[in-house]
């Protein structure tokens, strides 16, 4: 098994906190009902599509629900449910992670790699894909590249309740070239929630979260959206989102149609493999050495 640690910030930072409050203007309930015992929903049955870890993975953030920080944008509220695909059940006490760019297109951790064009910093290199057909930047797997400032926000791990639910009060992403919008996320399973964060386990799950084109459209004329002037990937031009929906990481998405700057929800059932390992280098699933506790 792959080993991590995931450092706390400050005392008492497993506690649970609130997601109220702000400009969101959205329901706060997180995630969607457990199935009854008679029922057997579809997307219990479908593994959530595996993709690369890509570029801009940090294995150190903060313990957090809340990783806005100091980011301007569309408050989101993002509700995920983890469960077996197997046996449709919860997967408790789960480390979920999430990152994605800000509304100019730009890493936290890699502001100086830009957002490969317009809305923020130039770039000094070549524009992030997420998806290099070279060996990768700067050693490791699924193209990684080492962290360039100490930036960390839009970034955050947290765990998952006994009804495999997590939720993250973040902004929606904004884009850069050579991607649609997006987030990714890892879940990680037999590990040790500790006074100081979380401790070993395996990675079972590498993914990313996308958003229809009509959402996107609709914050193209809001601050600072506005301003990124990168050109943008479309969701079915997209080198990484295979086109099937749920199961490929799409969204189920809730806002004000009119005014989308009230803030969006965003909810999905997430199906993974508890007993593989997936980090999301490059290489197949590969069965865990023991059973994931998790999913009892």
């Amino acid at each position: 098994m792959t080993r991590r640690r995931v450092v706390a910030v400050g005392a008492g930072a497993l506690a649970v906190a609130g997601l109220g409050g702000g400009a969101l203007a959205v329901d706060a309930a997180a995630g969607e009902r457990t199935p009854g015992p008679h029922e057997r929903p579809e997307d219990c049955y479908v593994l959530t599509s595996e993709t690369v870890e890509g570029p801009y993975y940090i294995d150190a953030d903060k313990i957090r629900r809340d990783v806005t920080e100091d980011r301007e944008g569309i408050p989101l509220l993002l509700s995920l449910k983890v469960i077996d695909s197997d046996t449709c059940r919860p997967i408790r006490n789960a480390a979920v992670d999430i990152w994605h760019c800000d509304a100019a297109g730009v890493y936290s951790g890699y502001e100086d790699m830009g957002n490969g064009g317009g809305g923020g910093p130039a770039p000094t290199g070549e524009p992030p894909t997420d998806a290099p057909t070279g060996p990768p930047p700067g050693g490791g797997g699924g193209g990684h590249q080492e962290p360039t400032d100490d930036t960390r926000y839009l970034r955050g791990t947290w765990r998952t309740d006994r009804h495999g639910q997590v939720s993250f009060k973040t902004v929606f992403p904004g884009w850069y070239r050579g991607r649609c919008v997006h987030i990714h996320t890892k879940v990680h399973v037999d590990g040790e929630w500790t006074d100081t964060g979380y401790e070993g386990g395996h990675t079972c799950h590498t993914g990313q979260f996308f958003f229809d084109e009509e959402s996107v459209v609709a914050t193209e004329s809001v601050e600072p959206y506005a301003s990124n002037t990168a050109e943008r990937t479309l969701l079915t031009e997209d080198t990484i989102y295979d086109q099937s929906g749920a199961t490929g990481g799409l969204l189920k998405l809730r806002y004000d149609k009119r005014d989308i700057s009230r803030g969006v929800r965003a909810t999905l059932t997430v199906g993974i493999d508890p007993a593989t390992t997936n980090d999301g280098q490059g290489t197949p699933p590969q069965p865990s050495t023991s059973a994931s506790p998790s999913a009892t």
